[in-house]
């Protein structure tokens, strides 16, 4: 991705905000779709799943920001959440690229730690990198819900992924940072949903017993064969 060549005049710090205000617009239009993103995120870590968020170079330091918002905090104290990059571990990372390729790096990881009804990110500018596209085939195949942020779509990944969130710029440094935008966001909505995700079911009534023991003097007058109580 390789931006416009700047307007005329323009300095490139004015040249570089335009087109950050040009695709910042349209990200208005993902806000429910975040916003069902982060309760859906919340439901599935509050019952014990996680979250695992991957991408390469740029959109690799994308994903491990992600990654501290869930498992540290963003603006309360509340419990940690599981939420890992897989490119943050370096030893698995250079051994599978090593052992099996480099198209397997995350892959392998996400059969190693996913489990059904997990959730699978995947962050790339150009929405074409192999081993994120294989990474999808493998949470399909493992059970994983899989989401994606990219830059403009169609592209393979958004394709792949079960919903995408894409950032309509050609300048791959504006896609990175409204995916920040939009990862500051999702973590808001995973906080406010939480409260409500972790909150105990209560029963919808009473819960009354089998057997019913009477203390006391029995009622001369109750019927044979029936419980003195109503």
């Amino acid at each position: 991705m390789t931006p416009a060549t700047p307007a005329a005049g323009a300095t490139v710090l004015e040249d570089h905000l335009s087109r950050l205000a040009a695709a910042l617009l349209p990200l208005r239009e993902a806000e429910h779709m975040l916003a069902r993103w982060g309760a859906e995120l919340a439901r599935g870590l509050a019952a014990g799943g996680r979250l695992l968020v991957a991408g390469n170079g740029g959109s690799a330091a994308e994903a491990q920001h992600l990654t501290a918002e869930l498992v540290g905090k963003l603006h309360h104290d509340r419990q940690p959440l599981s939420a890992i990059a897989l490119h943050a571990e370096t030893s698995a990372l250079t051994a599978i690229a090593n052992d099996y390729g480099y198209d397997e790096t995350f892959a392998r990881q996400v059969r190693a730690h996913g489990r059904p009804h997990d959730h699978l990110l995947l962050m790339t500018t150009s929405g074409t990198s192999t081993n994120l596209l294989t990474a999808a085939h493998a949470a399909h195949q493992t059970g994983l819900r899989t989401w994606a942020f990219t830059g403009p779509a169609p592209n393979p990944l958004a394709d792949l992924c079960h919903e995408h969130l894409a950032i309509d710029s050609a300048d791959g440094q504006v896609v990175q940072e409204l995916h920040l935008v939009a990862s500051h966001v999702l973590c808001e909505y995973v906080e406010l949903a939480l409260p409500a995700a972790l909150a105990p079911q209560t029963p919808a009534g009473p819960v009354r017993a089998g057997v019913e023991v009477v203390v006391g003097e029995p009622d001369p007058t109750a019927p044979v064969g029936r419980g003195g109580t109503a």
